[in-house]
């Protein structure tokens, strides 16, 4: 059987378990008794060939993932490692150890890759797509659309919601849910009225205990007790503000990011932001919030019941600011070189690097590093390029700060 043949009859095979559980996901109106279920000959004939797959020596399934894994380099061609990962369980933990993280291999192949810190050398590339009519924002990777099309990758999506005292950007993996009780959810961020102050809540805890105790762990006072509805944990893993800008002088807007979520050594050579390695239940996680007596500590909040930052200082988080422009004269307007990236100019574009103290082991060459730049090519089209330490989710969150309308800091 041909190589190419092999990993079409692999995802045929995947689909086929998947159009089982759906048919038998439908038929949950009427009781069906084991034996029926195992006598029909559609699921026999199912079980019989993932037995056959699951029976494959280990060794073999090694060499054929990871000649499955190396020649598929992008979308849609990756569809192929997750079909792998999609057989049976056998197949998914090999496959789970033979990816690698964005960081080592610089793909996305997995939706846990959307919480993983991207690779150290070059950035990945993608570009958001702003619908004003329903206030959704569309995360794709990609250089372009016309470079993309239709191999674009939708990689996140957001919609603004207006609330009373701010407004909200949900954030999901598809683009037509963005209810917080769904497993789709993956954060959200949170601006004040004036739009100067912004969150990045997390619906997964941190993976380091260090970094976690020094995270905020905000639930809301205010749940209706539904026993048929799970409340969802929001962890602020960031925190973005805008200067003001009083004497309306000129000059483009001035940010600043405090990642709580990432230690400020993580952009050394040799130091290892923290990387979660599978999705996490919010209720999996709710042990650990507990004390000793079995109690959930406190969190302080604020009036409108929003959980303050637990403060620490068993470690220096990491600080972003976005790099000044120069003026340019012939112009007429501020500058900053996005080789290629953003052709259009936007109170919006931004480079972001690292700002750090003289006492920090921290080279030259390293606080000149962009980790995050963002930039308007097109109408409601903008390019997003990140890098280690930042993931795509909080990079496409700190891109959401921007498109808030901030008139009291132009």
């Amino acid at each position: 059987m041909p190589f190419k043949s092999f990993v079409r009859e692999i995802g045929k095979i995947s689909k086929e378990k998947s159009g089982t559980r759906h048919k038998l996901r439908r038929g949950q109106a009427h009781i069906t008794p084991e034996a029926s279920l195992s006598s029909s000959p559609g699921s026999s004939t199912v079980q019989i060939e993932h037995r056959q797959w699951e029976n494959l020596p280990p060794e073999l399934l090694v060499d054929i993932i990871q000649r499955v894994e190396s020649r598929e380099q992008c979308w849609p061609g990756r569809r192929d490692v997750v079909a792998c990962a999609s057989v049976c369980r056998s197949w998914r933990e090999i496959t789970k150890h033979i990816v690698k993280t964005p960081e080592h291999c610089g793909f996305l192949t997995f939706p846990i890759s959307l919480k993983q810190p991207g690779p150290r050398d070059t950035p990945i590339q993608c570009f958001i797509r702003r619908d004003s009519s329903t206030s959704t924002f569309r995360l794709y990777m990609g250089l372009s659309p016309a470079l993309s099309g239709e191999l674009s990758k939708l990689l996140l999506a957001a919609k603004k919601v207006r609330r009373a005292t701010g407004i909200d950007f949900v954030i999901c993996l598809v683009g037509d849910d963005f209810s917080r009780s769904s497993n789709k959810y993956v954060g959200k961020l949170r601006s004040n009225f004036l739009g100067t102050k912004f969150n990045i809540f997390d619906s997964q805890p941190p993976e380091d205990s260090i970094v976690r105790s020094c995270c905020q762990s905000c639930q809301k006072t205010r749940l209706e007790k539904l026993p048929s509805r799970v409340t969802m944990n929001n962890y602020n893993t960031a925190k973005i503000s805008y200067q003001l800008n009083v004497l309306r002088t000129r000059g483009p807007r001035r940010m600043q990011c405090t990642m709580h979520s990432i230690p400020v050594s993580a952009i050394e050579e040799r130091e290892i932001a923290p990387t979660p390695m599978a999705v996490t239940n919010c209720l999996e996680h709710s042990s650990s919030l507990l004390d000793s007596t079995g109690i959930r500590p406190q969190v302080g909040s604020d009036s409108t019941g929003n959980c303050t930052t637990l403060k620490s200082m068993t470690y220096a988080p990491l600080v972003l600011k976005n790099k000044v422009p120069r003026w340019h004269e012939q112009l007429q307007c501020w500058c900053l070189n996005f080789k290629g990236r953003v052709t259009v100019a936007s109170v919006k574009n931004f480079q972001l690097v690292a700002a750090v103290e003289p006492s920090q082991n921290v080279t030259v060459a390293e606080q000149e590093n962009v980790i995050l730049q963002f930039g308007k090519i097109g109408k409601d089209i903008f390019t997003m390029d990140y890098r280690y330490p930042l993931s795509a989710f909080q990079a496409f969150a700190i891109c959401l700060s921007s498109f808030d309308t901030k008139p009291v800091c132009e």
